[in-house]
Formats: C-alpha cells, structure tokens, sequence
C-alpha cells in the first residue's frame, strides 16, 4: 500500500480507542486491582510513575501499532475481515507470542487472562474503525 492512500485521521482514532479502553481495562472499575496483584505492584508505585512518560508512550505505541493495522488490511477493507483480522491478530499472534513468555517467566493465569484479553478487544476494536471509516 502507497502511503498516501493512507488515511492517518482513522488511523489517529484507532489509536485513541485502543488507549481509552486501556484506562477503562486497567481502570479500579474493571481490572486495575487483579492487575497490580499480578505484577506485583501496589498503587503507590503507580503514583510513583511519571504519567507524561507512561501514557505518551502508550499512546504513541497504539499509534505505531494502528499504523501498521492500517497497513496490513490496506485501502478501504472490508468491516467484516478487518474486525475479523484484529481479532486474529489479537488472538494469534499477540495474546499467543505473550502466553509463551508468561508460562516461561511462571506469570499469574489471571494476569495473563487480563492482559491478552485488553490486546485482543485493542486489535479488534482497531479493526472495527478501520473498517468502518468512509
């Protein structure tokens, strides 16, 4: 794909969703307590991060990563296959690639559970902009 068939505003929103539901997922009204247990964090070491660092780069990491969503499903694509590919990739690629990594560092079920599950609704939900932009 040409870069200048590139729409950067769906890729912009897609990149937003992802990071909105990252605080809506790791937010005290969903996961953020099982979370902290599983990493072994407490919420003073949250409000000892500095949150420009934290959530700028979260947010250009979804950016790079609608970027390359973008990419790989290609000019206007089709809603049905591009939620279906997030969802694949989500699955597949990210959730499997991190599960390797966990059952080799003996990470918590659950934080597993919690964390995949953000990245495949992340990739999935890119999907559904993508695919849904005129």
């Amino acid at each position: 794909m040409d870069l200048s068939q590139l729409d950067f505003a769906a890729v912009f929103f897609a990149a937003m969703s992802a990071f909105m539901l990252g605080g809506i997922w790791y937010s005290p009204w969903l996961f953020q307590r099982a979370w902290l247990e599983g990493c072994g964090l407490t919420e003073l070491d949250l409000k000892a991060t500095n949150p420009k660092w934290v959530f700028g780069g979260s947010f250009v990491l979804s950016l790079f990563i609608a970027f390359s969503l973008s990419l790989f499903l290609g000019p206007n694509p089709n809603l049905g296959i591009a939620v279906a590919v997030g969802f694949a990739i989500g699955v597949c690629w990210v959730s499997s690639s991190m599960g390797i990594g966990y059952i080799f560092e003996q990470r918590p079920l659950k934080l597993f559970l919690i964390n995949s599950g953000y990245h495949i609704l992340q990739f999935t939900l890119m999907g559904l902009i993508l695919g849904l932009w005129p």
